[in-house]
């Protein structure tokens, strides 16, 4: 039952101290009847997706929702929709005429799945598990041939072996750097064409590190697609090229299209009469261009907003194309997602009035769109839209249990100033959303301020979103202020922005971060002596960082985070194999660089109590990372906490690690903080705990 409908101050309100309210938004909440919705894609009238599902160990289930409207699961247990290309994945599934192509997680091979069927291998066993990978597939052509791009692990000794039994068309390219990771060996990439009755595949481009998602022409006679070299990440420098698919799936006459070292191209894609479209950054901002036959295309409607996310993951898609050649695109603009239509002849984008904030994964419906969209008062949904009437349908929504809205805490976007320690100049602005804390059921005791969780986002070039979530819902209904930062190197305020990170991972997302803390406890919203900063992956790094170099936070939680940059460049995967170069410096040249930002070789420092928690099958962020670090903290007298996770990988994703760690993290900041959490927690054991203060009464 929900709680009484007062507001702060009124008579049914309890007082009690900040953190120990009692929230309708339980651990279980996290994660029960909650899904995760990825890479939408429309085939007439039917709706696919693909869905994660906590409940059922992680599992990503395959949709559809009819034109008529009945849903059906499409893939029973044990099966799940993933791939592992890049070790990120993303798009994993096309569909032409009823007919499903997926990767399977199991295996990473293909499989097709007719109407009515059951799935079928249209790609080899591979030499080992998971040695082959494949990603991205965009378009069947004429029903024979599927498209995507694949990955294959051959091994040290297999690194440069030729594709058995079939040609390649490259586009030239390095095809390596020199002083990757280990984990780049024997790894290669290429763009291939699959037999949809599995009888052949074709190499279409090879002789690059990596090829981002393709695109195919409604005719099927032409074929574009992004390829990069290690150093560069793709939202670095990519080039876009484009060739003739002649029969049989055979690429012609390839040529270059738009792109360079400092240029990143992403979304190439055809318009219905067969016009190249792509986004690029070449004016600092990624917005939209069409390709003219010339080297760099025409940009269409410039403006200072972003129409496109860094490529961490396959099939991203910020703009689809109408049958009356609209264009419609969604961008982000000051922390805040629009979505508008590109009429034929216009110059500017004509926003459309819907209820939403964020949007993601457009594709053309005919005369709207199929997008997945999301506001700070509902969670993400899959929405049809209408463009003519702004009409929106739900078609499927990510959490089917929700608490009244006077629970949930409304975000406002701040920019507050920042200047990393030996940078001169104006201070630069740091991009915030603050939410306030929020339950009628409660007010806090007179003149107490609340404690401040300050979350820092991973990639490191990420971004925070607004839509309703109740990872953060958690914290703010139990009277936490949460702020979720962009700190320099954030993505959605164009290049410059994400830029201020290079060679300086360490330093100005740190400075950012802790500059956003103080920046509140100095406007008097939040208590300068309770503030807390969490973060995974590249934000567990950073909270690392804080808690080593820095003495703003009582505590912090490090997510699977980098503690030995050193370690990561020497070990991680061939995606990120040089992703450090250009944030911290070459490697093994600047070494010492890389051990001066290492919160493990300056573990002596640390004195901030933390909280570690780590899948133990992460391949991105190894597990000896987590645990380098706690054994130092153990051995120094400093109160730490692990917990590593079975099973899990970069990211948690089965609904008892959700819950678990929730529970872990609020019982570990009730203790250093000196307040009691409501609700029934398992307790968690917190070594050195005995210089952490006694918790007080609930009030």
């Amino acid at each position: 039952m929900l709680g009484p409908a007062v507001g702060y101050g009124a008579p049914m309100a309890r007082v009690a101290p900040y953190g120990s309210w009692a929230s309708e938004i339980t651990v279980e909440m996290l994660a029960e009847k909650v899904v995760s919705l990825d890479d939408p894609v429309v085939d007439g009238g039917d709706v696919y997706w693909v869905e994660g599902r906590p409940s059922e160990g992680g599992r990503r289930a395959l949709l559809r929702r009819s034109a008529s409207g009945v849903l059906e699961d499409l893939l029973p247990e044990p099966w799940s929709a993933r791939t592992l290309v890049h070790e990120y994945g993303g798009l994993c599934v096309a569909v032409h005429e009823g007919t499903v192509y997926f990767s399977s997680y199991a295996d990473q091979r293909l499989y097709r799945l007719d109407p009515g069927g059951e799935p079928a291998p249209i790609t080899p066993e591979p030499p080992s598990p998971g040695a082959f990978r494949y990603a991205a597939p965009c378009a069947v052509l004429g029903g024979s041939w599927l498209v995507c791009v694949r990955e294959r692990h051959l091994g040290p000794e297999g690194a440069g072996s030729a594709e058995p039994g079939g040609g390649s068309s490259g586009s030239g390219g390095s095809g390596g750097a020199a002083g990757v990771a280990a984990g780049a060996a024997g790894v290669v990439n290429d763009l291939v064409a699959v037999a949809c009755d599995g009888s052949a595949a074709r190499v279409l481009a090879a002789s690059r590190d990596f090829f981002g998602t393709p695109a195919v022409s409604p005719d099927g006679g032409r074929i574009a697609w992004c390829s990069w070299d290690l150093p560069a990440m793709p939202w670095d420098g990519t080039e876009l090229f484009e060739a003739r698919l002649g029969p049989g799936a055979v690429v012609e006459e390839v040529r270059f299209v738009a792109g360079g070292p400092s240029e990143s191209i992403s979304q190439p894609r055809y318009s219905p009469d067969g016009v190249l479209h792509f986004v690029s950054d070449r004016s600092g901002w990624w917005n939209l261009h069409a390709d003219t036959g010339a080297p760099g295309g025409r940009e269409l409607a410039p403006m200072e907003a972003e129409l496109a996310d860094p490529d961490w993951v396959f099939g991203q898609s910020r703009y689809a194309f109408l049958d009356s050649g609209e264009i419609v695109a969604t961008w982000s603009s000051a922390g805040e997602g629009h979505l508008g239509v590109l009429r034929p002849g216009r110059a500017e984008f004509e926003e459309l009035d819907v209820p939403f904030t964020s949007f993601r994964g457009l594709r053309s419906g005919g005369s709207g769109v199929v997008a997945l969209a999301g506001s700070p008062t509902s969670p993400e949904a899959l929405v049809e839209i209408g463009v003519a009437t702004a009409a929106v349908e739900v078609l499927r929504v990510s959490r089917s249990s929700l608490v009244d809205d006077r629970y949930l805490a409304s975000p406002r976007h701040l920019v507050l100033p920042s200047r990393p320690a030996g940078v001169s100049g104006a201070p630069a602005g740091v991009h915030v959303l603050y939410y306030p804390p929020t339950n009628p059921d409660f007010e806090a005791p007179q003149g107490e301020r609340p404690p401040l969780l300050v979350m820092v986002h991973g990639g490191p070039t990420a971004s925070v979103s607004s839509i309703l979530d109740y990872g953060v819902q958690f914290w703010t209904s139990r009277g936490f202020a949460v702020a979720a930062v962009d700190y320099g190197g954030s993505s959605g305020y164009g290049r410059a922005y994400r830029e201020r990170l290079r060679a300086s991972w360490g330093i100005v997302d740190r400075a950012d971060v802790e500059a956003a803390a103080l920046g509140l406890a100095d406007s008097g919203l939040v208590d300068r002596e309770r503030l807390l900063v969490r973060g995974g992956s590249a934000g567990g790094y950073t909270v690392l960082g804080c808690a080593t170099f820095g003495r703003v936070f009582a505590a912090g939680t490090s997510r699977y985070g980098v503690a030995d940059l050193g370690a990561l460049a020497r070990e991680t995967h061939k995606f990120e194999s040089c992703y450090l170069d250009g944030l911290v410096g070459p490697w093994p040249e600047a070494q010492e660089v890389y051990e001066e930002r290492s919160p493990l070789s300056h573990s002596e420092l640390i004195r901030t109590p933390l909280l570690v928690l780590q899948g133990l099958e992460d391949r991105i962020v190894p597990p000896a990372q987590s645990q380098a670090i706690v054994a130092a903290l153990r051995a120094a007298g400093v109160p730490v906490a692990y917990l590593a996770f079975a099973g899990e990988q970069h990211g948690f994703r089965r609904a008892e690690t959700i819950e678990r760690a929730a529970a872990a993290e609020l019982s570990f900041y009730g203790r250093v903080l000196g307040f009691e959490p409501a609700g029934d927690l398992e307790p968690i054991v917190i070594d050195n705990a005995g210089a952490l203060p006694a918790p007080r009464a609930r009030g």
